[in-house]
């Protein structure tokens, strides 16, 4: 199902090809962004400089379409996270295959998604930033469609909310949900269930907010694993209930309950399969962000898909090519490729496949191990016997696409064949 209110990506194509953007070819210097997609440019040979991040473009609408129908199977509405990439061309994309709205972490991000156009924003935190919460005041005067949710999980929280709201002279209730922490030593959220009927209390005191649900993150469950993650679901179906039972929801529209990161969406969606009739229709919103690309490392040992294989599978679309500049001796080569270019937080990047400088043929990185990064280089262990030579480009993997995109402002999209087709814009 389309958006009702599509993303719009105007300035991103009339954006000029320059220095800011690295990789991007040098004689392609003032041409348009989207002068340069028209050319259709192939990554190996057209012009690009390395260290190059692409994106499979098959791997990409693969993704795309798995979460879709996924979501829909399973009757959960969906805002990815979009923090993962910054990207409102994939915001567009995300839509387009029937989100109900793109989730953010903090003020900046719902900036950027309004700039292009976002109408429905889950912005997982609490907000207490007075400057902050005047912005969202002016964005739902100004725009009667436009839906904004956050978290709130203090009493505090909520006294600086109002007073920040009533000194910008807020017309519409902001709508807010009550954040359930995933237990002791967790990371933010209401701990007991006291504590979240005394936040919903302070909640439906004042008039400049309207509590809508309650939301958490069952990947900060301790010791996480199904009966823990369900057990915590299971417990934020409940305090749902209870306001319900409160009449805690008076003048919402519909009761949101909200969990789902990358690691444990399968598990939502079978708790969320049991939420009980309440007073208002429920919107049971998922919000896992990291499938789009996925990634070679650690989101491809935690995927859901592993555990459910028979709903699909998620392709890794990254790859990071960088040159060999230095083969000093049999066992070891470094790339021009380094922390500023690859993320490493989690794992190294894997050498996936070599492209000779010769002949560009593309084959298996056998024998070669990626080591360690430097700022700008990569260092690798040859075994004896691996073809490698100065010059040659190695293709890695990469683990996790939350710390790859930010390095990143311009990415090429790439099919199969080397041909560039688009260039993805990151605003980090």
């Amino acid at each position: 199902m389309a958006a009702d209110h599509p993303v719009t990506l105007a300035g991103i194509a009339d954006e000029r090809v320059d220095h800011r953007f690295k990789a991007l070819p040098p004689d392609a210097e003032g041409l348009t962004v989207g002068d340069l997609a028209a050319e259709r440019r192939n990554l190996f040979t057209g012009g690009f400089t390395t260290p190059v991040l692409a994106l499979s473009a098959e791997s990409v609408e693969h993704n795309l379409a798995l979460l879709e129908t996924y979501a829909d199977r399973h009757g959960l509405a969906f805002a990815p996270h979009g923090k993962t990439s910054m990207a409102p061309q994939l915001f567009a994309d995300q839509l387009e295959r029937g989100a109900w709205g793109i989730t953010a972490a903090v003020p900046h991000q719902a900036r950027v998604y309004r700039a292009y156009g976002i109408q429905r924003i889950f912005l997982a935190n609490e907000v207490v930033d007075a400057v902050a919460l005047r912005w969202v005041a002016r964005e739902l005067e100004a725009d009667p469609d436009f839906r904004f949710v956050c978290y709130v999980d203090s009493v505090r929280g909520v006294e600086l909310m109002d007073e920040a709201l009533r000194a910008a002279g807020a017309t519409r209730p902001v709508d807010v949900v009550v954040e359930l922490g995933a237990g002791e030593g967790a990371r933010t959220g209401a701990r007991t269930d006291a504590d979240c009927a005394a936040v919903a209390d302070a909640v439906t005191a004042v008039p400049t907010l309207r509590l809508t649900g309650v939301a958490g993150y069952e990947g900060e469950v301790p010791d996480a694993s199904p009966e823990r993650v369900r057990d915590w679901l299971r417990r934020l179906v409940a305090v749902a209930a209870d306001f319900d039972r409160a009449g805690a929801f008076t003048g919402a529209d519909e009761i949101l309950i909200s969990a789902g990161g990358s690691a444990w969406f399968d598990t939502v969606a079978e708790v969320f399969a049991e939420i009980p009739e309440l007073s208002l229709p429920v919107c049971k919103l998922l919000r896992s962000g990291a499938y789009v690309s996925h990634d070679d490392g650690h989101y491809l040992r935690i995927t859901p898909f592993n555990r459910v294989p028979e709903e699909g599978a998620l392709q890794p679309a990254f790859r990071l090519w960088a040159q060999v500049v230095s083969r000093p001796s049999g066992e070891q080569a470094f790339l021009n490729a380094g922390k500023r270019d690859a993320a490493y937080d989690l794992d190294l990047p894997q050498a996936q496949v070599v492209r000779s400088a010769r002949d560009g043929s593309v084959r298996a990185a056998t024998g070669v191990t990626v080591t360690g990064l430097s700022d700008q280089h990569t260092w690798l262990r040859t075994e004896a016997g691996a073809e490698l030579e100065v010059g040659d480009w190695v293709g890695m993997g990469l683990s996790h696409p939350c710390t790859s995109f930010d390095k990143w402002q311009l990415i090429p999209l790439v099919e199969a064949d080397g041909t560039v087709t688009d260039y993805i814009r990151t605003f980090f």
